[in-house]
């Protein structure tokens, strides 16, 4: 820093880069009286007679950490220069670095055309001064109101039956990946979260067909009086959401543009990148676009139990779903012998009728992770024992052996994130423990990576589903013991 302010104007243009290089370094590393002497150099370049020095110098302060004394350099610049493209800047750096001040200043100028700026900074202070939290008990009455409740391509089925099981809901209508619903009486979100095989869940506002007037449209639903109620009965705190555009990359121009609109409408409602507990989705149909609100939980309230994670693990709607195929049980003993995270253990258990499970893998991470999750998932009168063990051992595991088993119930590695040196052996060699552990009338409830029947004359075909497993496309297949 001070080889560049001695150096010649000149120079001083040719080494710019390394204003951007103090905000990145002292942003990770660095004492705190270095950071407060980086902040206090960057604050001078503020005022340097060359307008891309003072640009760099505007991008590079709000790294790290901008304090109110910086919050005010940057107001009075912005007050003095009448530049549009150094106007653009300030606006920018306020965003990230604005508070009350900035708000306060912008209100006093009228804004100025700096609406952006007011909705990011508005959003930045409620997130700092009035935290959200998402009201999972809180009762919302809508009759009509649509929920689409999306989840893996081939499980559709499944979560039509698990809605028609709960009863709150009326299924409307069932797509690809999309199970649509509808709320005939009073709901809460736990209602809607206590099924557990969708991945996610948007509450329809309204639908809107292309037009040239198409963005204003959209913020006219996004703020109507449907949308206000449902925030406002299942948000505490301040009315945050992250506005997307899916499917359609970022599309950061139509975002600002939108959110814009919609701050311009309803100015308690903010567009937050950063924090917000809500996504407003923005998706695409054949005639226009439909507007839903998703909950934005981390973690899944469904899924809280997740310690702890491995590559590979199921993902959880998948290990509900697996759970909920594999039918009903009585006292019975279940055996995952491939069983990562223990995510299939722990969904079927849920269910009920579970005396005992056991899980094995030849990784002894999984196998720790597993047991710290199903001690999370606190399961009352089930007993679990995890073995690092390979699953072709099974004679050696007490309880296991010879016919010791109800269900079997797994994700097996599919090769993709962990390596498999034979997965045709695997997989065969999983019907073949299938055959010998299972009493008569139990179950295999697995998903199959490869298109490979199954020889094991004792375990007669059920059902078969293909299903989209991130690309991979794989069957989730049920036999069911037969004979001794």
């Amino acid at each position: 820093m001070p080889r560049f302010n001695r150096a010649i104007a000149p120079d001083r243009l040719q080494a710019v880069a390394v204003i951007r290089a103090v905000g990145v370094v002292f942003s990770e590393m660095g004492t705190a009286a270095q950071k407060r002497e980086a902040r206090r150099w960057l604050r001078e370049l503020l005022h340097d007679p060359s307008e891309k020095i003072r640009r760099y110098a505007m991008t590079a302060l709000p790294k790290l950490g901008a304090d109110p004394t910086d919050e005010g350099e940057v107001l009075a610049l912005l007050s003095e220069t009448t530049a549009d493209r150094e106007r653009k800047y300030l606006a920018r750096t306020l965003e990230k670095i604005g508070g009350t001040a900035t708000l306060e200043a912008l209100q006093r100028q009228g804004g100025g055309g700096l609406s952006q700026t007011e909705l990011k900074v508005r959003a930045s202070v409620a997130r700092r001064q009035e935290p959200s939290a998402i009201r999972m008990g809180r009762v919302f009455s809508a009759p009509g109101m649509r929920v689409h409740l999306r989840c893996r391509d081939g499980l559709e089925e499944i979560v039509r039956e698990e809605v028609e099981a709960q009863g709150n809901f009326r299924v409307a209508k069932v797509s690809r990946g999309v199970v649509t619903v509808t709320c005939p009486e009073p709901f809460t979100l736990g209602d809607v979260y206590a099924m557990r095989c969708f991945a996610t869940a948007g509450f329809e506002l309204g639908e809107v067909r292309y037009a040239p007037d198409e963005m204003d449209a959209l913020a006219t639903v996004m703020t109507s009086p449907l949308a206000r109620q449902f925030l406002e009965t299942f948000t505490e705190g301040s009315v945050r959401y992250r506005l997307e555009f899916v499917g359609r990359g970022h599309q950061r121009g139509a975002v600002r543009l939108l959110a814009n609109k919609a701050y311009a409408r309803c100015p308690e409602m903010l567009n937050d990148p950063k924090e917000a507990p809500w996504s407003m989705w923005i998706h695409p149909t054949a005639v226009g676009s439909v507007v839903e609100l998703a909950p934005r939980l981390r973690p899944d309230p469904r899924f809280a139990y997740r310690r702890d994670d491995v590559p590979a693990a199921s993902h959880p709607p998948l290990a509900a779903s697996l759970a909920r195929v594999s039918g009903s049980l009585q006292d019975a003993v279940v055996w995952d012998p491939f069983c990562g995270s223990g995510l299939e253990l722990i969904e079927r258990s849920l269910l009920g009728g579970v005396q005992k499970v056991y899980g094995t893998d030849l990784s002894p991470k999984a196998v720790a992770v597993a047991e710290a999750n199903f001690a999370a998932a606190n399961v009352p009168a089930v007993q679990a024992s995890f073995l690092c063990s390979d699953f072709r051992d099974f004679p050696r595991i007490q309880g296991l052996a010879s016919g010791g088993a109800d269900l079997i119930i797994t994700n097996p590695p599919m090769g993709k994130r962990v390596p498999v040196a034979d997965l045709v052996g695997l997989i065969a060699g999983l019907f073949a423990a299938a055959a010998a552990v299972l009493r008569p009338g139990g179950r295999l409830v697995f998903t199959n990576p490869l298109p490979l029947e199954n020889a094991e004359r004792s375990l007669a075909f059920v059902s078969r589903t293909a299903v989209d497993l991130g690309g991979l496309e794989c069957r989730l297949e049920v036999y069911r013991k037969v004979g001794r």
